[in-house]
């Protein structure tokens, strides 16, 4: 009875919520081991990239529940201090960052240990716009200069990640619009805020397809020279074209371009003639969900893992529709979903707005880039890059997302009722 009360201490705060996190855990390390095959293939060693993860699980279920043990109006002492940390790092990633797949978003603490500023940016806006909005909240709604000062803050750490990490400054930038509504800003600066925000998407969208290289109708010859399609006298020829490397933001003006001609692109093209080595992590994950059928092939039993590029990261949720099928596949969609709703019961129970607006910005972070995930794995979105929090194989974000469901347990534990709900404890 004893240790029954001890473990009972341990894991404080909200039951429910608890179990989302344990289940998603729980999902992640089978698929993790599975889709990460390859990667034991390669190293010789089957068991190191999910024995990795699940240490870098436990780190996070230990910083989880010192998190939850702090209480919520702590939180707010760490504005001042995470709103400049996240913007020097955010600038480092530009001075000494480290590049993975064509993007600089990594540096390097001691040489050693990875770190994505970007991940540490997110929960810092989010706490940062919370703080405001709760500061300034009137008996009507937010005052006025809140929005001027969410603009500021948020908006500062939305650009630096902006150039490097597109879909990233979208999650944020969409994760504190939907605060400002929950933080009753006026109708008429949200308004604003979207004409702004469609006014530059339409002129960022022209600049890209303008600027942009995309190499839809290009490949390379058996040297290594640039070839691409023309037509001549009604013929078709393929000639050799030059395409030197550009770096910076040009370079990310052309991935941008490839993926939004990717997206559009709704030319029929017979299964024989898809190129594989073109599309390939388009191709294997409609394989993946094409073969899943209502209960899947099984854990561990997937085929595209072998094929499909990221299949522990970006596309996972592709190798669990494969293996879990459709069923399995709801029922992850179905835990972001709970969480999403339990933690809007919380935030309801709060008599104080700072913990009320921190827990529901925390829960939309989580729950809009699970379905940015997920929509990319099933071909509703252009890829992205976005992790599938709680589940992808990852460092940095995978200790995170466990830290903000620790801010979140502390708020269901430590913040002050309102008396209207007191009796329903």
């Amino acid at each position: 009875m004893e240790q029954f009360k001890r473990l009972q201490n341990l894991f404080k705060g909200d039951r429910i919520i608890w179990m989302i996190f344990f289940m998603l855990c729980i999902i992640s390390v089978v698929e993790v081991y599975s889709s990460s095959s390859i990667l034991g293939y390669k190293s010789g060693n089957y068991w190191f990239a999910a024995f990795y993860h699940t240490i870098l699980l436990f780190v996070g279920l230990g910083a989880m529940v010192c998190v939850l043990n702090v209480p919520c109006r702590y939180f707010k002492i760490m504005t001042p201090l995470l709103v400049p940390l996240s913007i020097i790092l955010l600038l480092l990633v530009y001075i000494i960052g480290t590049k993975e797949n064509d993007a600089a978003r990594w540096i390097k603490l001691f040489g050693v240990i990875p770190l994505q500023p970007s991940e540490i940016a997110k929960g810092t806006m989010v706490l940062a716009t919370a703080h405001i909005l709760s500061q300034l909240q009137t008996p009507v709604g937010a005052h006025p200069k809140a929005f001027g000062y969410v603009m500021l803050t948020a908006g500062a750490l939305i650009l630096l990640v902006l150039p490097e990490n597109f879909s990233t400054a979208a999650l944020m930038g969409l994760t504190v619009f939907l605060m400002m509504i929950i933080g009753r800003v006026p109708w008429k600066q949200l308004g604003y805020l979207v004409s702004g925000v469609v006014i530059a998407g339409v002129m960022g969208i022209t600049l890209i397809l303008t600027v942009g290289q995309s190499k839809t109708n290009t490949e390379a010859d058996s040297d290594g020279k640039q070839l691409t399609e023309v037509v001549e006298g009604g013929a078709q020829k393929k000639e050799e074209v030059a395409t030197p490397k550009r770096g910076g933001v040009l370079h990310r003006l052309d991935l941008w371009h490839q993926r939004i001609d990717d997206f559009l692109d709704d030319t029929y093209v017979a299964p024989r003639d898809y190129d594989l080595d073109k599309k390939g992590q388009v191709g294997h994950a409609n394989i993946a969900i094409a073969s899943s059928h209502f209960t899947g092939v099984g854990p561990g039993n997937s085929v595209q893992r072998d094929f499909l590029p990221l299949a522990f990261s970006d596309f996972i949720y592709a190798i669990i529709f494969e293996e879990l099928g459709w069923l399995g596949a709801a029922f992850v969609a179905l835990l972001y979903i709970m969480l999403l709703f339990r933690v809007g019961i919380i935030a309801k129970r709060c008599e104080n707005t700072f913990p009320a607006y921190l827990a529901m910005g925390l829960a939309l972070l989580i729950v809009i880039q699970a379905i940015f995930n997920m929509m990319v794995a099933v071909g509703l979105a252009p890829v992205t890059g976005q992790p599938l929090p709680l589940i992808s194989k990852g460092g940095t974000s995978s200790i995170i997302n466990c830290i903000y469901i620790g801010v979140i347990l502390s708020i269901s534990r430590t913040a002050k009722i309102s008396p209207k709900y007191k009796d329903l404890n």
